[in-house]
This record gives C-alpha cells, sequence and structure tokens, in this order.
C-alpha cells in the first residue's frame, strides 16, 4: 500500500512538473487600452494554470528594447516567448533569435512580416484584419447609403494592421455599393487618443468638410470625437467608426458619439497565444495561424458587447 501511494506521488509530481513553464512576454506598450486588456487576458488566463508564470515585460514601443527583451528571455532560459511587437516588420530578426535558442515563439495580436514563413515551433494568434476594416467600411456606408466625404485616421504605418485596416476602406469604397465615398483626407494619428484630437482639430481649422471618419482605432476615433464636440459640431452630424470595441468605445456608443465599432477580441488573443505558448513548449503541433473572429458592433447590438473587453 505504501508503495502504491508512493508511486501515484510521484507520479502526481511528475505531471504537474510537466506543465510547469516560464514564458516571457514582450508587450509593445503597456500604455494602450486595447494591449492592457490584451495583457490581462493572458495574467489573468495564467493565473488559472497550474506552474505556469508569465515574465511581462513593456518595451515601450521601442524595437532596440523588444529585441533586448526577448535575448534576455533567451538568455533565462524561459520555456517559450510571446511577442506583440512594436514594429511589425522587425519580426524576421526576432524569429531567427528564437529559432536558434530551440524556444518556442508566439506572436501575438499584430502580424509579423513573415507570418507566412515562420519556423517551426513559431505561430500567431490574432483576428484577421481584412475583416476588421471591412465590417467597419461597410457599416460606415450603410449608414451614409453608399454616398458621402469620408476622412481615414490611421495607427502607426509601421504597423501591419494599420495598413490592412486602412486598405480594406480603400477596398470598400471601390465596390459598387459604396463607390459614392469618397476620401477627402487620410493621415495617421498613431493609434493615440490625443493625436487623434490634434489631427481632428487641425482638419476642423482647415475648414475641411466631411460626413464621416473613420479610423484605424477606436482611440483615435474618440479623439476625433472629443475635438469635435470642442468645436461644437453635432455627433448626429457626423458618422464616427472604430476598431477593437475597448470600453471606453461601449460608452461612447451608448452615449451616442460613436457609431460603429468592431470587437476585438483581447482577452480571447491573449488566452489565445498563452495556450499555443504551451503547447509548443510540449512539442505539441500548432497552426501557424490562429485566428478568432471580427463581430461588429452598432447601438443595436451594443449591450451584448458591453461586459467584454
Amino acid at each position: 500500500m505504501k508503495k502504491l501511494i508512493l508511486t501515484m506521488a510521484v507520479s502526481a509530481l511528475m505531471s504537474t512538473s510537466a506543465l510547469a513553464a516560464n514564458i516571457g512576454v514582450s508587450m509593445a506598450q503597456f500604455d494602450d487600452n486595447f494591449l492592457t486588456v490584451l495583457r490581462n487576458g493572458m495574467q489573468d488566463y495564467a493565473k488559472t494554470l497550474d506552474g505556469v508564470t508569465l515574465q511581462v515585460e513593456d518595451a515601450q514601443n521601442d524595437v532596440a528594447k523588444q529585441q533586448s527583451q526577448i535575448q534576455n528571455f533567451i538568455a533565462s532560459k524561459v520555456d517559450a516567448i510571446i511577442v506583440n511587437p512594436v514594429d511589425t516588420d522587425a519580426t524576421a530578426a526576432m524569429s531567427k533569435l528564437a529559432t536558434a535558442a530551440g524556444i518556442p515563439l508566439v506572436y501575438v495580436n499584430r502580424e509579423p512580416v513573415n507570418v507566412n514563413e515562420l519556423p517551426a515551433k513559431q505561430a500567431f494568434v490574432a483576428s484577421n484584419e481584412v475583416e476588421s476594416g471591412t465590417l467597419e467600411t461597410k457599416e460606415v456606408c450603410k449608414l451614409l447609403k453608399g454616398k458621402g466625404k469620408i476622412v481615414v485616421m490611421m495607427g502607426e504605418l509601421s504597423n501591419q494592421a494599420a495598413r490592412q485596416r486602412t486598405k480594406d476602406i480603400h477596398d470598400v469604397i471601390a465596390t459598387d455599393e459604396c463607390k459614392g465615398l469618397t476620401i477627402v483626407e487620410e493621415q495617421t494619428a498613431n493609434w493615440s487618443r490625443t493625436q487623434g484630437a490634434d489631427l481632428m482639430t487641425n482638419w476642423l481649422s482647415a475648414g475641411l468638410e466631411f460626413d464621416a471618419v473613420i479610423s484605424n482605432n477606436d482611440e483615435m476615433a474618440i479623439g476625433a470625437i472629443q475635438a469635435l464636440k470642442a468645436a461644437g459640431r453635432k455627433m448626429d452630424s457626423v458618422v464616427i467608426a472604430g476598431v477593437d470595441a475597448t470600453q471606453d468605445a461601449l460608452a461612447a456608443m451608448a452615449a451616442g458619439d460613436l457609431d460603429v465599432t468592431v470587437f476585438q477580441n483581447a482577452a480571447g488573443q491573449g488566452k489565445g497565444s498563452v495556450d499555443a505558448a504551451l503547447k509548443l513548449a510540449k512539442g505539441e503541433k500548432v497552426e501557424a495561424k490562429v485566428y478568432i473572429p471580427f463581430e461588429l458592433v452598432t447601438p443595436d447590438n451594443l449591450s451584448k458587447y458591453q461586459s467584454k473587453n
């Protein structure tokens, strides 16, 4: 009987150690509403897993700092690395570092430039950006009945999501249903609420006329709303659209200021990236691209999303 108990105890210990994992996480920046939800999603999920530890670092939007963090993770011999890239064009070098060290690497949320040539033991977890800008722009087209002038606020141009979401906008307005839409101005506000407000203020000061604002994310859209209100423009005279369905965005929609957003499951992406990292660390196979669908959010279905993100 004692031998049986001892065997069971050793077996349980081996099982626990097999599940234990230390994962290094490099986030592009902590000071971002959506990425905060993503980061919290990872950490909250990891707390539910026995033996899983996350070492989360802030790259502070600095590519060199992020590469240094990855090198430090490798030096400390973590079991896997998760990266939310600062610059999606710089990921090939990161992949090489991880491959040379034999450590699994998972990119999350922002699509790496080498996504179609990821080495073994590497994966990408996110949502398909072709859906985001497409859903957003189609709804704006519907609200404007296919005709009107629009301004576009772009995210950081070094970021694949900004480039793809902007391409989505152009692709939609090239369709027969929406060819009556015209882009009168298109500039970057770097995902920032403050820069979004400043950009909108500049447009208004220049006397620019438009019927809708299509923003690559909610933060810039909220900045645009703030500037429009400060200028005395009535919110029912302009359509405002963003992407992410952050809590601040949903509050703006409930207040009647934001007309369109697109739910991107930040917590779901966080959980998915941790799951992928753990599977790769165990030597299990993971799809190179793991996509979590985007969902359109309007005032009609707002209540469904107010408890998310």
